[in-house]
């Protein structure tokens, strides 16, 4: 009885102090409630729970110095240069308060003078990365959350050790935690460190040494720079599309190819990351050594958890609330915040033809349970959802009106919002626009809308389950 009466105590002196710490922190209304009562429900899983997954840092350390990085990387004194390919306030009026909020966020302008390529198909993707990195003359640079060991990983592995072969400079960077099996004993890391090629994994966990920091704060970012002259972004990993198995089915990505000045502003957010886990600095391409390759204006926007101004959440809000006629989004995962769906309904408020498309086969039962909550109330606002039939439609996208286009690596949910680093470009242009929503367009065809009044008929048990779930959404 007495170790009852002590455990008890103990259960409610945690409770209690866990007050102020939860409050303290700057989380939303929600993940404050959401903790405090995760805490009160059991106080000794709970403050476990916070110590691995409550503080959004790296540590204050490892978070100073990366700010730290981020400011003499960016330091506008350094890259004096780019004057020469921003686009002119005055040539952007139907997009520039878009360009100045991505600005603001990642201190980076939006650059003219850039081509694009589009690569929808996983197949395609490979193909041409690993033809590029076979062509390499000067140096490689990967960046991706999963580096896998299956055949399309060695086949960019095959293409890197010959590249290296040649004297090309390889560096590979992946994220510690989603490719812990490209860093195992029987991986492919050890067979391209072994070939020449620079490895480094990004974020690795340690608990010791990181002070209890969080071990989910991971890099989500697909970057790939080949000679300095072209750039990847998208949501490709290096991964067979089967990936999702029998979960979500295969992976539908989107990967966009870019040539121009803009590709020197990728290679910094590179540079800035492989400086951050390897304190080796790298030299940068310079705008005017790449000569303009088209007419399309991009803007590169590295958002993280490190500095309250790079939030995801900022840029996203922004593109939905420059919309006046069109918004269609595409997205794995959609767990947002309250400000994401009032957003999205005060779209469809003021007339914008807002369309959503989903997975209707997730591969994470609690991600999809908590955003099918927050169905109805959008529905209600005549926001159409389609769920895409074939597979997991991993695809990022958000077309805007024929302005532009917000696409990369960030999902529409609280962890790309917050905890994530993640990589997103901005295409300005009618033309560019229209390109990317004829793929989504494409992924409609294969979709099904969600009638509201068949939704509102759904089960009461899976719509209570689904409420409850959505409790958890700021910690999902």
């Amino acid at each position: 009885m007495s170790w009852f009466i002590v455990y008890a105590s103990i259960g409610w002196v945690i409770r209690l102090m866990m007050i102020p710490v939860v409050l303290r922190r700057e989380f939303a209304p929600g993940a404050s409630l959401a903790w405090l009562g995760i805490v009160f429900l059991h106080p000794y899983i709970g403050v476990g729970l916070y110590v691995l997954l409550g503080e959004s840092r790296l540590g204050p350390r490892r978070a100073e110095r990366h700010r730290e990085i981020v400011q003499r990387f960016r330091d506008p004194e350094r890259h004096a240069d780019r004057q020469n390919y921003t686009v002119p306030p005055d040539l952007r009026p139907t997009y520039q308060p878009m360009v100045l909020q991505a600005q603001r966020i990642s201190g980076l302008p939006a650059l003219a003078g850039n081509r694009v390529e589009f690569f929808p198909d996983a197949g395609q993707f490979t193909d041409r990365l690993v033809g590029e990195i076979e062509a390499a003359q000067s140096h490689v640079h990967l960046l991706y959350y999963i580096f896998a060991c299956d055949a399309p990983a060695r086949r960019v592995v095959d293409a890197l050790l010959g590249a290296a072969r040649r004297g090309v400079k390889c560096r590979v960077l992946a994220d510690a935690v989603a490719s812990r099996v490209f860093f195992g004993r029987r991986g492919l890391a050890k067979t391209l460190v072994n070939g020449g090629v620079q490895v480094a994994a990004a974020l690795p966990v340690a608990l010791i040494r990181r002070r209890l920091a969080r071990m989910d704060l991971r890099n989500h970012r697909k970057l790939a720079i080949i000679d300095g002259q072209a750039a990847y972004v998208g949501s490709h990993n290096l991964i067979d599309p089967s990936y999702g198995g029998r979960r979500g089915g295969p992976w539908f990505d989107l990967t966009t190819r870019l040539a121009g000045p803009i590709v020197s502003e990728l290679a910094l957010v590179f540079a800035e990351d492989w400086f951050f886990e390897t304190n080796q600095e790298l030299e940068l391409p310079l705008p005017q050594s790449l000569d303009p390759a088209g007419e399309l204006a991009v803007q590169a926007v590295p958002t993280g958890p490190t500095g309250p101004g790079e939030t995801y959440r900022r840029l996203l809000l922004a593109a939905i609330q420059c919309s006046r006629r069109q918004l269609t989004i595409t997205t794995p995962y959609f767990v947002p915040d309250e400000a994401a769906v009032l957003a999205l309904m005060m779209a469809a408020d003021r007339g914008v033809d807002v369309s959503l498309i989903l997975p209707q086969r997730p591969d994470h039962f609690l991600t999809s349970s908590a955003g099918r909550a927050h169905f109805q109330a959008l529905l209600n606002a005549d926001v159409a959802i389609y769920l895409f039939r074939p597979g997991l439609l991993h695809a990022k996208t958000a077309t805007v009106d024929d302005a532009f286009t917000l696409m990369g690596s960030a999902n529409l949910d609280v962890r790309s919002f917050n905890l994530n680093f993640e990589l997103s470009v901005l295409l300005y242009g009618p033309q560019v626009t229209k390109q990317v929503r004829d793929i989504q367009h494409h992924y409609l065809s294969q979709s099904d809308r969600i009638d509201a009044a068949r939704w509102a008929q759904r089960p009461i048990v899976t719509q209570y389950t689904d409420r409850a779930i959505s409790l958890l959404s700021p910690l999902l």
